[in-house]
């Protein structure tokens, strides 16, 4: 079992960079239970990269939903983070529910199919990144419900449109479009135009609809911040990363379908920074 959170860190550190480091100001007795988390969610999130085609891909998925239901015994001790993952949902009492629906959330990421709309979007986020710091919550308050639904809530969908966005170059070269509907019909963005990288007022215009949201959930966040419990801090972390790249692409030079990328020196500054003085004072 200890090689398995061994190889949980290990996978966290190369595919999740921000977490992992956010993780390295967790008290020591919950870093690793919060590496097999993250672990999970990398395996969950990767599913279409590892997959290729959607049936095996729903079938990945499936396996996994199979192991929160206490199937495969002899499969998942063969799996690190299987096996770290059934671990932690003992020792912590994380919910299966919340799990089973990041693995059901991460269906969507199998297809072509276009986002619907803003609150679909924002229910896919929920879902993704608002679980993960819920679930870590409860693993940095020993099992117990932190009562910070709201704040994950908000942080999530702030901290996942802000993702979306950075990596709208990779996802459009593979033909995925995470730009709701609604706002594309609204302000007459072509699907096809996107996806091919044309940029156009029309696209610059729902980008910046969607920075705003972000921002609009940052704000409501550090709102809730005041009553959230200390040990929440290291979930939330990574939250003070969505500032600064949001103003990065604020600037004329942004080019939506070229990297835009804070760099890594200037992440672990921010990471530490916002460790140390606080995240209301860091976004």
């Amino acid at each position: 079992m200890a090689d398995s959170f061994a190889h949980c860190e290990e996978l966290v550190r190369a595919g999740d960079k921000d977490r992992f480091l956010a993780t390295l100001f967790a008290p020591q007795k919950h870093r690793r239970p919060l590496y097999a988390l993250y672990a999970f969610n990398l395996e969950a999130a990767r599913t279409r990269e590892l997959a290729r085609e959607p049936m095996p891909g729903e079938i990945r998925l499936q396996w996994w939903r199979d192991v929160l239901g206490g199937a495969g015994r002899g499969d998942v001790e063969a799996h690190p983070v299987a096996a770290a993952l059934r671990d932690i949902v003992v020792r912590y009492r994380l919910p299966p529910r919340m799990l089973d629906d990041l693995i059901d959330a991460r269906s969507f990421d199998l297809y072509d199919d276009p986002m619907p709309s803003l609150s679909h979007l924002e229910g896919y986020a929920v879902q993704t990144s608002s679980a993960l710091i819920e679930l870590a919550g409860r693993i940095l308050c020993d099992g117990r419900d932190p009562n910070a639904g709201d704040l994950a809530r908000h942080a999530g969908i702030a901290y996942a449109i802000t993702g979306l966005l950075r990596a709208l170059p990779i996802h459009c070269a593979r033909g995925q479009l995470y730009l709701p509907a609604d706002l594309m019909e609204r302000s007459g963005v072509q699907a096809a135009d996107a996806l091919s990288g044309k940029v156009t007022d029309e696209l610059r215009a729902v980008l910046a609809v969607l920075r705003l949201e972000a921002r609009h959930h940052l704000g409501a966040a550090r709102g809730l911040l005041a009553a959230a419990p200390p040990e929440l801090a290291p979930a939330l972390l990574p939250l003070a990363l969505v500032r600064p790249s949001l103003d990065r692409m604020e600037r004329r030079s942004y080019r939506p379908f070229e990297p835009s990328e804070l760099p890594q020196w200037r992440r672990q500054w921010v990471l530490w920074r916002a460790a140390r003085k606080g995240l209301a004072r860091t976004f």
